[in-house]
């Protein structure tokens, strides 16, 4: 793998969404009313991406910091406010630039998934939630495999073995791992979809089967009528520590996903959206270029 420097990834980052953005992008905005600003939609998702890559908690501190060093590649740069409010309103188009390139990559073909939820704080636990955004949109939830309360969202997604989420859906914290799950497995049929014990239920697992020919398999619990071989059970228990890795991927590169800093439910969801395509992003770079962006260097 090839190290690389900020300015080469910034080049690098645009260039990939620039040709999506003009052979696909344009016609999704067919028609959108304004004057066509100068800073580019291009250079706004660009920046969105490759803020995972630089870890600046906020926008305040990313901005500032593109504005004192590479001012030179984005002359137009916007203000943060400004930059929040377009990369909201590009939310939806960089959704389906992540879509398109999974499409692209052959990760939609793919029959063996691994589905998985985590836990999104938003505000404090103890803080009052009357004048957030967030209420009445988001509840009060329980972590069991950390033993945490929190305030928030689950995030529940479906992955491929090699850790690239494939659909996923923001639910309240509150609700049950398997009605979670049923917010995107309906988008998938004929999957062998890997999960943990908390999506156990043979009568579940046979509805998503019926409705979706999904099979939902799970190891089982010791007092349940029907048993797996042991081998089997053995081999999907081991399949539990690769889910857990791929999440702890997600969270532990990048910005962290329970600390996002959003205080609207647009500007979370917008944040998750470019949170996912630029894990995406970084496995294109690995594997079509040979570009490892966790070891670019900086230079000053």
């Amino acid at each position: 793998m090839n190290s690389i420097s900020i300015p080469e990834l910034l080049l690098v980052v645009y260039v990939l969404v620039d040709d999506w953005y003009l052979s696909q992008g344009k016609a999704i905005l067919k028609g959108k009313s304004g004057k066509k600003p100068r800073f580019s939609d291009s250079e706004v998702i660009t920046l969105s991406l490759v803020q995972d890559f630089i870890p600046y908690p906020g926008e305040n501190q990313f901005i500032g910091y593109i504005k004192a060093n590479y001012l030179d590649l984005f002359p137009d740069l916007i203000t943060q406010s400004q930059f929040n409010r377009r990369a909201r309103n590009l939310r939806l188009l960089v959704e389906e630039m992540r879509r398109s390139w999974l499409r692209d990559m052959g990760f939609l073909k793919h029959g063996d998934l691994l589905l998985d939820t985590k836990p999104i704080p938003v505000v404090g636990y103890k803080r009052s939630k009357k004048r957030s955004d967030f209420s009445g949109s988001a509840n009060y939830g329980y972590c069991s495999s950390r033993k945490m309360k929190y305030f928030g969202y689950k995030l529940v997604a479906v992955c491929t073995l090699e850790g690239i989420p494939i659909v996923y859906e923001l639910v309240p914290a509150n609700t049950d791992e398997r009605l979670a799950a049923e917010s995107i497995l309906y988008a998938l049929s004929g999957c062998n979809i890997y999960a943990d014990k908390g999506f156990i239920g043979e009568d579940w697992q046979r509805k998503i089967f019926r409705h979706t020919r999904n099979r939902v398999l799970t190891a089982k619990r010791y007092n349940q009528k029907e048993q797996n071989p042991v081998e089997a059970d053995r081999w999907l228990n081991s399949i539990r520590e690769r889910i857990e890795g791929v999440f702890n991927e997600i969270q532990n590169t990048g910005r962290n996903i329970e600390r996002l800093l959003a205080k609207t439910v647009i500007g979370l969801i917008t944040r998750v959206i470019a949170k996912m395509t630029s894990h995406l992003l970084k496995f294109i770079l690995r594997k079509e270029h040979g570009i490892d962006v966790q070891t670019f260097t900086q230079t000053m």
